[in-house]
C-alpha cells in the first residue's frame, strides 16, 4: 500500500520534449513508473524515450487513461500547464518547477481545489512509493519498498534520511516533497493524515526546516495521531531574518525558530533527532515500542 501513487498511476510529463523532461523521463521509466504520454505543444507526434509527444493534455488523455501529470515547464508556463491539466482531468499534479511567481501559485491552488486535485509543489523533488512508481527527480537507487512513511520540505536532507533509513533496513511507503515556496499543494497535516490511515505504514518521518509555520501546525496533528513520528529540523544555527534557500524558510517576528518548531513537535509526542543519521533509531526504538 502507498499513498497518493502506487503501481497503477499513469502519468504524463508536460515538457517531455526539454533537457529536464527528457531526463527524468528515463529515470521514471526505469524505475518502472507508467508514463504513459508527454506533452509540448508543436512536438505532437515525436516520441521521448518510447513515450508519445502531444500537442495537448486532453489530446494525450483521448488516447490513455492518464490520472497524474508531471511538469517539467519553466516558471512563466507552469500556471498555464497546471490549469491546462487540471481542466482536463487530472487528479494528481506534481509541480517540480522553480521560481513558479508567488500570484501564479495562489491561482494555482485555487483552480486545484475547486476541482478536487491534489498538487505537490511546486518546487518540490517529487513522489516515490517505492517499488511502486515515481513522479520525481530524486535518485532511483536509494529507496526500498517499507513501512516508514517520509514527508519532506527539504530534497537533499529527505535523501540523506531515506539513505539511512534503507541502509537500516526500514523500507519506505511513500516519500513527499511539499515543495520549498511559501505557497505549496500538499501540508504536512494533509500528508501526515494520509500516512495515518494508510494501513502499511507504520511509522513517519517528518523533515522539517525553520521558517513559516508548517511544523507548528503538523505538532497539533501529532497530538491526535496513533502512529509514531520522527523529526529532523535543518537550521538549527541560521540566522534570524534571513532567507535560507527555500522562500519558506525565513523566520519572522520571533516565529518559525529552529526552538519553537523542536518545543512544539516534543510536546506533540514526536521524537526530534539532533542529527539526520539519528533517525533510523527513533524509528527502530519507535516500532520495537508499538
Amino acid at each position: 500500500m502507498a499513498i497518493i501513487i502506487d503501481h497503477d498511476t499513469v502519468i504524463l510529463v508536460q515538457g517531455i520534449t526539454g533537457k529536464q523532461g527528457s531526463f527524468h523521463t528515463a529515470q521514471m521509466l526505469a524505475y518502472g513508473s507508467r508514463v504513459a504520454a508527454g506533452v509540448s505543444p508543436g512536438k505532437g507526434g515525436q516520441s521521448v524515450h518510447g513515450v508519445p509527444v502531444f500537442n495537448t493534455v486532453a489530446e494525450a488523455m483521448e488516447h490513455y487513461p492518464i490520472t497524474a501529470s508531471i511538469i517539467f515547464i519553466p516558471a512563466p508556463g507552469v500556471k498555464d500547464a497546471a490549469f491546462e491539466a487540471i481542466s482536463a482531468g487530472i487528479k494528481t499534479l506534481v509541480i517540480i518547477t522553480e521560481h513558479v511567481p508567488l500570484h501564479d501559485e495562489l491561482d494555482i491552488m485555487a483552480y486545484a481545489e475547486k476541482w478536487g486535485v491534489t498538487v505537490i509543489g511546486p518546487n518540490t523533488f517529487g513522489i516515490i512509493s517505492p517499488g511502486q512508481s515515481k513522479m520525481g527527480i530524486m535518485p532511483n537507487s536509494i529507496y526500498q519498498p517499507g513501512s516508514v512513511g517520509v514527508v519532506a520540505r527539504s530534497g537533499t536532507l529527505s535523501y540523506e534520511i531515506v539513505y539511512n533509513l534503507t541502509a537500516a533496513g526500514l523500507g519506505q511507503s511513500t516519500v513527499v516533497g511539499l515543495g520549498g515556496d511559501r505557497v505549496v499543494g500538499l501540508s504536512f497535516v494533509d500528508v501526515l493524515r494520509l500516512f495515518e490511515t494508510d494501513p502499511n505504514t507504520e511509522a513517519i518521518v517528518l523533515v522539517g526546516e525553520i521558517g513559516g509555520n508548517a511544523e507548528e501546525e503538523a505538532s497539533l496533528y501529532i497530538k491526535e495521531m496513533t502512529k509514531p513520528v520522527m523529526a529532523f529540523l535543518a537550521g538549527s544555527s541560521a540566522p534570524p531574518g534571513k532567507r535560507m534557500g527555500h522562500a519558506g524558510a525565513i523566520i519572522e517576528r520571533g516565529k518559525g525558530t529552529f526552538q519553537s518548531k523542536v518545543a512544539a513537535l516534543t510536546a506533540a509526542g514526536a521524537k526530534v533527532a539532533n542529527l539526520p543519521w539519528e533517525v533510523p533509531q527513533l524509528v527502530k526504538e519507535s516500532l520495537q515500542k508499538g
